[in-house]
């Protein structure tokens, strides 16, 4: 199945996910989306994932995080930059998501960073999706 925007279409199945409370999704592989799913996990959203192979092609089994009263760690997600209106942002435009307490996801010329990486060293770049 082609997609017009995976990114989007990787925070829609986490979102949906978060809402019937399951363990896990699968998610069609990419290099980039397995980036940010490694930043999610650096940052304490999901517990974890791994990549596994069918017979046609590679998937991403992503294990969510909840809490010990059976809530979702991930507050909120949001898609930033959409195809038909890419959002780049200047290293003085950044600013913290929610003061600090979620998580950007910029795209750089050095890789995907977070926003608190690209405030430290002075970087810009697309800004890709916010997480809480």
């Amino acid at each position: 199945m082609n997609t017009t925007d995976p990114i989007a279409d990787l925070l829609t199945r986490i979102r949906n996910i978060m809402i019937v409370k399951r363990d896990e999704v699968i998610i069609p592989y990419s290099k980039m989306k397995e980036r940010i799913l490694e930043i999610f996990k650096n940052e304490g959203y999901i517990k974890s994932y791994r990549i596994t192979t069918d017979q046609f092609r590679k998937n991403l089994v992503v294990y969510l995080k909840y809490t010990h009263d059976g809530s979702s760690v991930i507050r909120g997600l949001e898609k930033v930059s959409v195809p038909g209106r890419r959002l780049y942002v200047k290293p003085k435009n950044i600013r913290p998501v929610l003061g600090g307490v979620g998580t950007g996801v910029v795209s750089t010329s050095s890789g995907l960073k977070t926003v608190k990486h690209c405030i430290r060293e002075n970087i810009g770049g697309e800004y890709i999706c916010k997480i809480w």
